[in-house]
């Protein structure tokens, strides 16, 4: 241990650590896992950073000790080896909200709903239940099982999911005033990190606000300007979008990306009238992105899948019969952009997959591309569609094999290659045809008219 650290683990083994659980059983050890990252060992810090990310925050499971271990995480992440800091700060936003940005990335996240859902599923609420299970039963190994669990519901600990991430939360929210300082490290990924954790606090926006807009004006670093300015749009109100509105005329694509994203959120919660031109410069700056080729740099937004974010807020838009449409566009059958418009953006992003963690996107945009019934005999590669061929290009190629099998089934009712190995003959080694994915374009798009969107996307509730 660095003597000059040891300061920030203050009360660490005041907390009777083996009476808390993670997901493999008793926390006894999760002291030695905040030492050793807080430690000069950067074997030993690896080695606990992976066993933190996989106990108190398990596959988006939190437990009774992920929230005892905020405080000592939050004063690493702030004064902590420069080595930690970034990664600590990437655990806590995990503590804090997991994975909810992948599910629904245009809305930000519903406190309210959350809290309004834990607040009827507390170890307290479930407690009694399991007592007169418990007292009913009869079966030896049933007793065995009740007793087992109900003696964990009385350790503190909730069967519902939501109660016990939001005990998380509520410990991350208690340390934003002193994280706060983050926004002003020298260190741009710092930046970075504590403006998209800001993202998913809206509760204490009136703080937070400000500084996410001025760092989005200021910041000479493009990613944590970005990030920046759409945690405003997620957390801000619909006035927000005159501080956002401007950031549409950027030189920089992701700026224009994170500002288009930030006012469609704007647009879509809110039962106020839009203003119908900004919407359509918003959808028409995503058109363009999603067209192109991704920034060389990317926000944690959906896990840094540009094109994936792009999916996801278009598909957010208001159909025409919707009361928003009606109201952003009183006098057009169709809200924020023509049919067309949309429709080739959401094909242009299908073929883009990065990441997707549990296949759902591929077999999504195989279903799509290629729909049933297909040609016989299937066409050549060859002869496909752009989009046809930059999917089965990048599933060929791509990094996570266990992606394609995934989709084998997909694929297979398609009439094509369901293996790695047999796309990658398909296609051959480069794509046929020339590429017409453009350069990342240096100036913002022309407004288009209007058109449809797809069906709106449910507002996040963990």
């Amino acid at each position: 241990m660095i003597d000059k650290h040891e300061e920030l683990l203050a009360g660490l083994d005041d907390i009777d650590w083996a009476a808390l659980s993670h997901a493999y059983g008793s926390a006894h050890d999760v002291p030695g896992q905040i030492r050793a990252v807080c430690g000069s060992d950067e074997d030993a810090r690896e080695g606990a950073f992976n066993r933190l990310f996989s106990n108190i925050f398990h596959q988006g499971s939190r437990y009774s000790a992920s929230p005892f271990a905020v405080p000592f995480l939050a004063r690493i992440a702030m004064a902590g080896p420069p080595a930690a800091r970034v990664r600590t700060m990437w655990l806590l936003t995990r503590l804090a909200v997991d994975w909810y940005d992948e599910y629904d990335v245009t809305v930000g996240i519903n406190t309210a709903g959350w809290r309004a859902a834990a607040a009827e599923t507390s170890p307290e609420d479930f407690l009694p239940w399991y007592e007169e299970q418990l007292a009913t039963a009869t079966d030896a190994e049933r007793r065995t099982e009740l007793q087992e669990i109900r003696d964990w519901v009385a350790a503190g600990n909730s069967p519902d999911a939501r109660w016990s991430a939001l005990q998380s939360y509520d410990a991350v929210l208690a340390e934003l005033p002193g994280l706060l300082a983050l926004l002003d490290d020298d260190d741009p990924s710092l930046r970075t990190r504590m403006s998209y954790l800001l993202a998913w606090f809206p509760e204490v926006s009136a703080a937070t606000l400000p500084r996410l807009l001025d760092l989005a004006r200021n910041d000479k670093d493009p990613v944590a300007a970005a990030t920046a300015l759409l945690a405003a749009g997620l957390i801000g109100p619909r006035a927000v979008a005159t501080d956002i509105a401007p950031h549409l005329d950027s030189p920089d694509l992701l700026m224009r990306w994170a500002a288009a994203t930030a006012l469609i959120r704007l647009a879509i919660t809110d039962d106020e009238p839009f203003d119908p031109a900004c919407l359509d410069r918003a959808v028409t700056e995503l058109a363009a992105a999603a067209a192109g080729r991704g920034p060389e740099r990317v926000t944690d937004y959906a896990e840094g899948d540009f094109h994936w974010h792009i999916e996801r807020t278009l598909h957010s838009l208001p159909s025409p019969a919707s009361p928003l449409a009606k109201q952003t566009h009183p006098s057009s059958p169709t809200p924020a952009s023509t049919t067309p418009v949309v429709r080739a953006a959401l094909e242009a992003c299908l073929p883009r997959i990065a990441r997707d963690r549990s296949g759902r996107r591929t077999r999504a945009a195989v279903k799509e591309l290629f729909p049933a019934p297909q040609p016989r005999p299937q066409l050549r590669y060859a002869e496909m569609s752009v989009a046809q061929r930059e999917l089965l290009y990048g599933l060929a190629h791509h990094e996570h094999a266990w992606v394609i099998r995934s989709s084998a089934e997909q694929l297979r009712n398609a009439g094509l290659p369901d293996s790695q190995e047999s796309l990658r003959e398909f296609t051959g080694p480069h794509l046929t045809a020339p590429h017409t994915t453009p350069a990342e374009p240096t100036t913002p798009a022309e407004p288009a008219a209007p058109a449809e969107p797809a069906e709106p996307a449910d507002r996040l509730t963990p």
